[in-house]
């Protein structure tokens, strides 16, 4: 009898520990069960530490510099004779793989930096208008609607005809003009916290509104707002390649993966790839980051029970 009860409470042990795990701990379990979700941020991880290491990588591996210029080796192909011609050189005999580096560098920064200049404009003032209501509430949704009128392009180029933009002005630029959505989202959601049981029960305690809102509302609408800024930085991505695509982005003679298309376009019978190799770092980026989004939605939403790879387990 008493090996059987204890077998019983061997068995029962696991159940119950998982039942005690946090909700950032069951999603961080559900988020290792799914392989490609994985894969998408194994190859983002990658990317990122290159793109931080540019410097070193130039100096160390590549064995030259981002400006350096070899007039003799225009349009060379891409070989594996030498590392710094892996993917090839450009019409002034640049390195386009030093180059790439360094515009992965310029273009994932301007995504991720957005993406939080966004995030953070938009959680306060769609919270803080669900939250207070009345008067504020009617201002930013006047100020959504407005800015939502406005086409978002045509607004940077406009700009960047009259302002030479650095990756540090463009990032917070986009990023103060992509908050709509998250806004929106974040509004939403505040409009449904708002009246649970906790906040009800805070309020009544005599709890700070800046409090509430902060301590048990936000956390509340972290998961979300995480799924919805992973979503936007593939988009900030894609609008800064356009803009310097279209001229009036990042300048050379700094990279980013859009200038790199745009000074390739006339270039494309005598060195084709010069526009493939940034064409597929950008679809490569925008397709992980959709691919860690969605990953990152099934694992935290709590009504999905159990992910597809838990029920193949």
């Amino acid at each position: 009898m008493a090996s059987r009860a204890e077998a019983a409470r061997v068995a029962i042990a696991p159940r119950a520990k998982r039942a005690r795990a946090g909700f950032w701990t069951d999603a961080a379990r559900r988020l290792r069960r799914d392989p490609t979700t994985m894969v998408a941020l194994v190859i983002l991880g990658v990317m990122v530490l290159v793109a931080a290491s540019a410097d070193l990588l130039a100096t160390h591996v590549f064995h030259v510099t981002l400006a350096e210029q070899d007039l003799l080796r225009t349009y060379q192909k891409p070989t594996l004779a030498e590392p710094a011609y892996w993917l090839g050189s450009d019409d002034l005999g640049r390195s386009q793989v030093v180059r790439l580096v360094y515009g992965a560098r310029v273009s994932l920064f301007i995504g991720i930096f957005g993406a939080l200049v966004a995030l953070g404009i938009g959680v306060t003032l769609g919270m803080s208008a669900a939250y207070f209501g009345g008067w504020w509430d009617d201002i930013v949704i006047w100020l959504v609607t407005t800015l939502e009128g406005i086409p978002l392009l045509f607004l940077l180029i406009l700009v960047g005809v009259y302002f030479q933009l650095t990756p540090v002005s463009l990032a917070i630029l986009i990023g103060a003009l992509g908050w709509l959505g998250i806004c929106n989202l974040s509004r939403g959601q505040t409009l449904a916290l708002r009246e649970r049981e906790y906040v009800l029960a805070a309020r009544a305690l005599g709890v700070s509104s800046p409090r509430i809102m902060f301590r048990h509302i936000l956390p509340n609408l972290l998961p979300l707002m995480i799924v919805s800024m992973m979503l936007s930085v593939g988009g900030i991505i894609l609008g800064e390649a356009a803009l310097s695509f279209l001229g009036f982005g990042i300048q050379p003679p700094q990279p980013s993966w859009g200038n790199m298309l745009s000074g390739a376009t006339q270039f494309y019978f005598r060195g084709p790839h010069l526009i493939v190799v940034p064409g597929i770092a950008i679809s490569i980026t925008v397709l992980c980051l959709a691919l860690v989004g969605d990953g990152l939605r099934d694992a935290f939403d709590p009504r999905l029970g159990r992910s597809t790879s838990d029920r193949r387990t």
